[in-house]
């Protein structure tokens, strides 16, 4: 006999979208029903944000042995025990765990189901044993990974973001298919750990970046011994022995023992019954309106499922923006488009809004203003002064976007999302005080360097020539 469920909202996935509505909801006096088929906390907690910047930050500690020289600390070569930092890694999952258990949540009164969820109809799923009537239903299914249709891929082993964290033994060379954000993420972790590391990329790397930028990491890497293959095709993957064998269209071959897939994510629709929901796709998005809500109105999707942008953060905003929807009746709409976009790599690659090209395309008048971590005091005390903050203004001044690439640059760039998100102008930037000496002084002089061609002008000599009079 199967149990029947009444509820009012029914969430598929816990990853951060759903568990953020389960625990809103439940503590608005809301009966939540919560399924999840795998790991509660989806792929940010289990394989990705965390694991990956936990093994970044093992691998900057290497890195840091190493290159301690220019600093009057004689520069050693780390003895590595990847086993042990796959610990540190496991054990960061593990304190954070907690905070997404099922406990916690059952412990909010939300109903969590372990089994996977399946519409049977437009307002009831089926998920093992339990049949759930709703209100309002939440898809948060997350993504997966793409495994591109490669000859031979499907004969060799290979890992993935969701199978490389548990690999406890260090690769000899890795080969990274993808030069995304998770591609070089891994790809420079490895290198700083010992391994030799070969990233194969179909464009450039970090494509849907700012090229100025890219340019900066590319070098970095470069420096750290990753090889890059850009503007290179796969046209055949195969075992040779013990190893791994690429062949690229330009007639190269590349061996390695470890191959990493990292060519994309794809939402996970498949198997939820969304035809039986009264639920539009075209086999990989959804249709969706401002709202997020599905051609059924009872239902709505947050997070990668969503299309667009694939982060966290985007994912917790889609939440508050689904929460706003179904319980206040108040009608609120996504805001992609304020959200900031970080690849965690050395220096770090961080973005909000339009880059200079995108605004062009727009038709936009726009200022780009440009200032260099060259130019700031505490990037030269530290020896970090690769980088650079542009900044995208529009012809009133106010703020568009922002790039800025730089050791930290995933924290600076969070002063000028809070700026696009309450339509700031750049006046904001120049006024207000930076402490000496910090990174975050670069945002200050961008504010400034804004306004110098106008205050250094000859009208302003003029004006300040005629106030003198008054002396």
């Amino acid at each position: 006999m199967s149990d029947r469920i009444s509820a009012d909202i029914c969430i598929i996935g816990a990853g951060s979208g759903g568990l953020s509505i389960a625990a809103g909801a439940a503590q608005l006096g809301r009966k939540v029903v919560l399924l999840e088929k795998g790991e509660m906390g989806g792929d940010c907690l289990n394989f990705g944000c965390i694991p990956s910047k936990a093994l970044i930050a093992a691998a900057s500690r290497a890195h840091n042995m190493r290159t301690a020289g220019a600093f009057g600390v004689s520069p050693v070569e780390p003895e590595i025990d990847f086993g042990a930092v796959m610990d540190h890694v496991h054990s960061v999952i593990a304190q954070i765990a907690p905070h997404d258990s099922q406990e916690r949540f059952e412990g909010l009164g939300v109903i969590v189901i372990r089994a996977k969820g399946e519409f049977v109809s437009p307002r009831t799923i089926m998920a093992g044993d339990a049949v759930i009537d709703a209100k309002k239903f939440v898809i948060a299914a997350g993504s997966s990974p793409v495994i591109p249709p490669i000859p031979g891929i499907e004969d060799v082993s290979y890992f993935t973001n969701e199978s490389i964290f548990e690999n406890r033994a260090r690769p000899e060379h890795l080969i990274v298919l993808g030069g995304g954000p998770i591609g070089i993420e891994l790809a420079q972790a490895y290198m700083r750990l010992g391994a030799r590391v070969s990233v194969v990329e179909a464009d450039t790397i970090l494509n849907r970046d700012d090229p100025d930028a890219v340019d900066v990491v590319r070098k970095a890497l470069d420096r750290d011994g990753v090889k890059l293959y850009e503007r290179t095709k796969v046209v055949s993957v195969s075992k040779s022995g013990s190893c791994v064998r690429i062949e690229t269209g330009a007639g190269e071959t590349i061996e390695g023992s470890h191959l990493l897939v990292a060519a994309g994510r794809r939402a996970n629709l498949d198997g939820l019954g969304l035809e039986k929901a009264g639920v539009e796709f075209d086999g990989r998005n959804l249709k969706l309106n401002s709202r997020l809500q599905t051609t059924n109105k009872r239902i709505y999707a947050v997070g990668d499922v969503a299309g667009g942008m694939q982060f966290t953060h985007v994912a917790g905003d889609h939440a508050s923006t689904a929460v706003r929807n179904i319980l206040f009746k108040f009608p609120s709409g996504r805001r992609d488009n304020l959200a900031p976009r970080v690849t965690y790599c050395d220096p770090e690659l961080a973005s909000v809004g339009p880059s200079p090209r995108e605004a062009a395309k727009f038709g936009k008048k726009v200022k780009i203003v440009r200032c260099d971590f060259a130019d700031n005091d505490r990037a030269r005390a530290e020896r970090q002064t690769d980088g650079f903050l542009k900044a995208v203004i529009a012809e009133n001044g106010r703020i568009l976007g922002a790039t800025i690439v730089g050791e930290g640059a995933g924290e600076e760039i969070g002063l000028w999302s809070f700026a696009i998100a309450n339509n700031l102008k750049i006046k904001a930037m120049a006024s207000y005080i930076a402490p000496y000496p910090t990174r975050g002084e670069i945002s200050k002089r961008a504010g400034g360097a804004y306004f110098t061609p106008t205050l250094f002008s000859d009208r302003t000599r003029r004006l300040v020539d005629i106030l003198s009079t008054f002396d």
